[in-house]
C-alpha cells in the first residue's frame, strides 16, 4: 500500500480548516443578508413601507414580511436540498451567496410607501422570499460541507464554525445598523437605512472568492462515482429518515429564543416600551460577540460527552432564563435586560445552537444529508419565524404582559430539549455508518452502510 505524501498530509491537514472557514465566512456574510432585514424590520420599516397606519399595527405587518421568508424556506429547502444532494454541496452554496445578495441590494433600492403606494410592500415582501429561497440552502450546504470534511471525533467543533458565522454575520449587521441609527430621523428614514442593503454587493465578491476554490466533498465524491446518489433524495429521504426529519423539525423549535431576542426585542421595547435603538442594539450585539466564543467550546464538549446532553441544556436553559429576560425587556430596565440577553442568548442558547450542525447532519446518510438538514431545518424555522408576529399579537400591557410571550418562548424551547433526548447519540460513529438504521429502535446497533 502507498504511503501518504508529504504534499498529501499537509492538504489533508488543512482541508478541514479550509472548509470551516470557507463556512464561517460565506455563512457571515450570507446571514448579514438576512439578518439586516430584521433589524430594519422592528426599526425602520414601518415608518418606511406602512405609514398609514397606527403604530403597534404597521410593526406588525413589518414583523409580517419577515416572516415570511420562513414560509419560503421550506420550498428552498426542497428545491436546494435535492441540488445539493444530487449534484453536490459546493455548487449549491455559490447559487445560494448569489441569490441572497442579489435580492438584498434590491431591497435597498427600494422606492417608499411615499413614492409608488402598496407597490412598495409588495416588492418587499417579493424579495424577501427570494432572502428565504436563498437561506434555506446556506446552513445546510455549509454544514454538509464542513461535517464531511471534519476529522472523526471533532465534527461538532468543525461544523460549529457554520453558526459562529450566522453569528458574526449578525454582530456585523447590528453594528451597522447602530451605527446607522445615530443619524437623525428623517435621514435614516429617507435614505440611512438603505446603506446596509447595497453594502451586500462587496458581501458577494467576498463571499464568492473564499467559496470557488474549496473542492467538494471525498465523501459525497465517493457516493457518485460508486453510483449512490439519490435520483430523488427527498423520496429516499421520507422513505428511510422520516423520523430522523420529524426529529429536526421539532428540535429547530429552539430557533424561537433566536428570532425573540433578535427581532422582536427590538421592536417592542423600541416601539411598545420605549426603550433606545442603542440599547437593544448593543444588547444583541454582546450576545452574540460572546456566543462566538461559546459555540465552539460547547461544540468541543458535545465531541467528549455527545450531542444529545449539550442540545438539551441550551434548549431547557433557554426556557428558564426566557422569564427573566422578557420580564426585564417588559420593565424598560436597560441594564437586566443587557445581563440576562447575554446570558440567555450569549451563553445557554449556544449550546443548543452550537451543536445542532453536527446533532442533524449526524442523523442522515451522505445521500440525503443536504435534503435532510435543509427540509428538517427550514420547516422547524418556519415555525418559529411568525413567533414575532405572534409575541406581538399576544403581548398585554402592564407589568405583566410579558408572560404570555415567556410561555410561548419557553414551550417551544422545552419540546426542542426533551425531543433532543429522544435522539441516538452519534458523536462517536463513524461518518460511514451515519443514517444507517436511522429509524430503528436506540438499542439496536446501526448496521453499516
Amino acid at each position: 500500500m502507498s504511503q501518504p505524501t508529504a504534499h498529501s498530509g499537509d492538504t489533508t491537514e488543512r482541508l478541514p480548516r479550509k472548509a470551516a472557514l470557507a463556512s464561517f465566512v460565506g455563512s457571515m456574510l450570507e446571514y448579514y443578508d438576512f439578518f439586516i432585514y430584521g433589524a430594519a424590520a422592528g426599526l425602520v420599516f414601518p415608518q418606511v413601507f406602512f405609514p398609514d397606519t397606527d403604530d403597534a399595527t404597521g410593526t406588525l405587518l413589518s414583523l409580517a414580511t419577515f416572516g415570511v421568508a420562513y414560509v419560503a424556506r421550506p420550498v428552498g429547502a426542497v428545491v436546494i436540498g435535492h441540488f445539493g444532494d444530487r449534484v453536490g454541496r459546493k455548487k449549491m452554496l455559490v447559487l445560494t451567496l448569489l441569490l441572497m445578495g442579489v435580492s438584498t441590494f434590491l431591497i435597498g433600492a427600494l422606492p417608499s410607501y411615499g413614492a409608488i403606494g402598496v407597490a412598495a410592500p409588495v416588492l418587499l415582501v417579493a424579495l424577501r422570499i427570494l432572502q428565504g429561497l436563498s437561506a434555506a440552502g446556506e446552513q445546510s450546504g455549509a454544514n454538509s460541507l464542513t461535517l464531511e470534511h471534519a476529522p472523526e471525533g471533532r465534527r461538532g467543533f468543525f461544523t460549529s464554525f457554520t453558526l459562529s458565522g450566522t453569528q458574526a454575520g449578525l454582530i456585523l449587521a447590528n453594528v451597522v445598523f447602530l451605527l446607522v441609527a445615530l443619524l437623525p430621523e428623517d435621514q435614516l428614514l429617507s435614505w440611512g437605512w438603505r446603506i446596509p442593503f447595497f453594502l451586500s454587493a462587496f458581501v458577494v465578491a467576498v463571499g464568492y472568492w473564499v467559496r470557488r476554490s474549496l473542492p467538494e466533498t471525498e465523501e459525497f465524491e465517493r457516493a457518485e462515482q460508486s453510483d449512490e446518489v439519490a435520483k430523488l433524495p427527498v423520496a429516499v429521504l421520507f422513505r428511510d429518515h422520516w423520523a430522523s426529519v420529524l426529529r429536526v423539525v421539532l428540535c429547530a423549535l429552539v430557533s424561537v429564543v433566536s428570532t425573540i431576542v433578535s427581532t422582536w426585542a427590538l421592536a417592542h421595547g423600541t416601539q411598545t416600551v420605549g426603550m433606545e435603538r442603542s440599547t437593544l442594539l448593543w444588547m444583541v450585539i454582546l450576545a452574540n460577540v460572546v456566543a462566538l466564543g461559546a459555540l465552539p467550546l460547547w461544540a468541543r464538549l458535545s465531541d467528549r460527552v455527545g450531542r444529545r446532553p449539550v442540545f438539551a441544556v441550551g434548549a431547557l436553559g433557554s426556557a428558564v432564563l426566557a422569564f427573566p429576560f422578557l420580564w426585564a425587556l417588559q420593565q424598560g430596565n436597560g441594564p437586566l435586560v443587557v445581563v440576562f440577553g447575554v446570558a440567555l442568548f450569549g451563553i445557554v442558547y449556544s449550546a443548543a445552537n452550537g451543536i445542532w450542525p453536527s446533532f442533524y447532519g449526524e442523523m442522515f446518510s451522505t445521500r440525503v444529508r443536504y435534503s435532510g438538514m435543509a427540509i428538517g431545518t427550514q420547516i422547524g424555522f418556519a415555525l418559529g419565524g411568525f413567533t414575532p408576529v405572534i409575541a406581538t399579537a399576544i403581548v398585554n400591557e402592564g407589568s405583566g404582559g410579558w408572560v404570555p410571550v415567556a410561555l410561548l418562548t419557553a414551550g417551544a424551547a422545552t419540546v426542542a430539549g426533551v425531543c433532543a433526548l429522544t435522539a441516538r447519540e452519534t458523536a462517536h460513529v463513524p461518518l460511514a455508518q451515519l443514517g444507517a438504521g436511522a429509524d430503528l429502535p436506540r438499542d439496536r446497533t446501526p448496521v453499516r452502510a
